[in-house]
């Protein structure tokens, strides 16, 4: 049921505006999208699936949009400009999504559902689960990805993305572009700077 799965998610995620994952249940979940709490549970299976789904589901979303940045679809044209376009979408979705600031730096609030309860691997301290670098937020089974993943899935996509318009013969610099963006991308959902001092930072840094 695409549709009643889609409603869910929405309501788990307008319910963590207002109170902390700890204190979302299910049955007030249910109600908010309007189906019947089994319904819920033969979507998710438990509460700790219903985190993992919409972790995965706002870490798509932040990264599709990614990829639309690094497309040119934002009206960049150079492969400067479309990566500093998505260090820019970074810094926004960061600022308006809570779960993607956690996803991006691996700060998890006790208001969120954390790695500990959604998903082990996600750390990224000591015992933390190796990096999977094929990681992706569609694989239902999956748990949540570390910060090195998200940058290496940044990473990977920009190099995909702006292959075509980078000089041949110069793969290496193009990867290494890309690396940097991303982290600097990283950085600034850490220590906030303003769009237009990330933008001409990172120009600068790729110049």
């Amino acid at each position: 049921m695409p549709a009643a799965r889609e409603s869910l998610l929405d309501a788990a995620f307008t319910a963590l505006a207002d109170r902390p994952w700890a204190l979302i249940r299910m049955v007030d979940v249910a109600l908010a999208a309007g189906v019947s709490r089994q319904t819920l549970y033969n979507e998710f299976g438990s509460k700790d699936g219903l985190a993992r789904a919409l972790v995965r589901r706002e870490a798509e979303a932040y990264l599709t949009g990614v990829e639309r940045a690094l497309s040119g679809a934002s009206g960049a044209a150079g492969p400067d400009e479309r990566l500093a376009a998505a260090v820019v979408w970074t810094l926004r979705v960061a600022a308006a999504n809570p779960l993607v600031r956690a996803v991006l730096t691996g700060c998890w609030s006790e208001r969120l559902p954390s790695p500990a309860h959604a998903g082990a691997g996600a750390g990224t301290g000591a015992g933390a689960a190796p990096v999977r670098p094929s990681w992706r937020p569609d694989r239902p089974d999956d748990p949540l990805p570390s910060p090195v993943e998200v940058l290496t899935q940044i990473r990977d996509r920009a190099v995909r993305l702006l292959a075509g318009d980078w000089p041949q013969g110069a793969a290496a610099d193009l990867g290494r572009a890309c690396e940097t963006a991303a982290r600097l991308a990283l950085s600034y959902v850490v220590a906030p700077v303003s769009e237009e001092e990330a933008e001409s930072a990172v120009r600068g840094v790729l110049a």
